[in-house]
């Protein structure tokens, strides 16, 4: 196929990419390359895909080529959509972050509302066969019952971040029910791997714990994450590629993952959480360091357990997640290890 990559020099896109090139598809790429952290992380995860980055020029390597645009620019999404006619589409860019939506929340309406409605029109007009967006566990707010299923009710998000997810939901049924656009929206869970985020848990506490600096442990330690390996989680979206939800008059649309409209959503999450203090130990091991532990409060948005069903998933494409903690952690601290020397 020809696939369009939003994000692809974030952590999820860059190894999305990697794999559907490996797999012989033909890959778009875009990102605006934005200073949320270091942008040095992001060009490097462009060379490993074969591409040197100059300003906003786009490059052509193979079978991949590369454009830095913004989401949010809708001129330039239409220009892009006109121009390449992509088969399907691989929605990844977005503002990330929990905690920073609060501090920053019109940065999150700019790139996960306005951005995913370009998406979307760009999609629409040129009649994109299937479209593939990032969700996220934070829509389940603090749901109770556990584990969490794409069946529970979302409606109460904590966060501006997991309400903007929720939105894209909500529009891409608005699309799938109006235009017949097929959707598929993947709640993920706490992805963590080699090329990581420099906010996200992972990153942080390797960082800290080998220079000898304290780390925030939020809830005094009492929090659960159902913490999954980027490769599980790429392998399950391109797999996804060709199941195509298909409409469904007879859907009665009893539940928030179907619809009578080319509408699907589900969980990807290794579905077995890990306890913060078992997390950080285990990082302890592969480091061969203890931690030096800050105990804090919890922070507002966060959430205190996140736990994913993924059956629906499986029935759909025979996948559950395979890599676990132990190795997926030692794989992390060896990039971090080799990456920053």
């Amino acid at each position: 196929m020809k696939l369009l990559i939003t994000g692809v020099a974030g952590f999820i896109g860059y190894h999305t990419a990697k794999k559907a090139l490996e797999l012989g598809h033909e890959v778009v790429g875009i990102d605006n390359l934005n200073s949320y952290y270091q942008v040095s992380l992001k060009e490097d995860r462009l060379k490993q895909l074969g591409i040197s980055h100059k300003s906003s020029q786009s490059t052509i390597h193979e079978k991949l080529s590369f454009y830095k645009i913004d989401i949010a620019n809708d001129l330039a999404m239409d220009q892009l959509f006109n121009k390449e006619k992509f088969d399907a589409v691989i929605h990844l860019a977005a503002q990330a972050g929990v905690r920073y939506s609060i501090e920053s929340p019109r940065t999150y309406i700019n790139s996960n509302a306005e951005g995913f409605l370009n998406v979307l029109e760009g999609c629409r007009t040129t009649q994109v066969k299937h479209l593939i967006y990032a969700s996220s566990s934070s829509v389940y707010g603090n749901n109770n019952n556990t584990p969490f299923k794409t069946t529970d009710p979302v409606d109460h998000p904590v966060s501006l971040y997991a309400a903007t997810k929720r939105a894209n939901e909500l529009m891409a049924h608005t699309y799938s029910h109006l235009y017949k656009l097929p959707t598929t929206g993947l709640r993920f869970f706490t992805v963590y791997g080699p090329w990581g985020r420099p906010d996200m848990a992972p990153f942080l506490f390797t960082e800290a714990i080998l220079q000898g600096k304290p780390i925030k442990v939020f809830n005094n330690g009492d929090m659960e994450r159902d913490f999954t390996f980027v490769d599980d989680i790429v392998e399950a979206q391109l797999k996804l590629l060709d199941h195509i939800p298909q409409s469904d008059p007879a859907n009665q649309n009893d539940n928030p993952n179907t619809s009578s409209a080319p509408f699907k959503i589900f969980n990807i999450g290794n579905s077995s959480p890990v306890n913060l203090m078992k997390f950080i130990e285990t990082i302890e091991k592969y480091t061969e360091s203890k931690a030096v532990k800050n105990y804090m409060p919890m922070q507002p948005g966060d959430v205190s357990k996140t736990y994913a069903d993924v059956e629906d998933l499986f029935e759909m494409i025979n996948f559950r997640p395979k890599v676990d903690l132990e190795k997926g952690i030692n794989e992390f601290v060896e990039w971090f290890k080799s990456y920053y020397k």
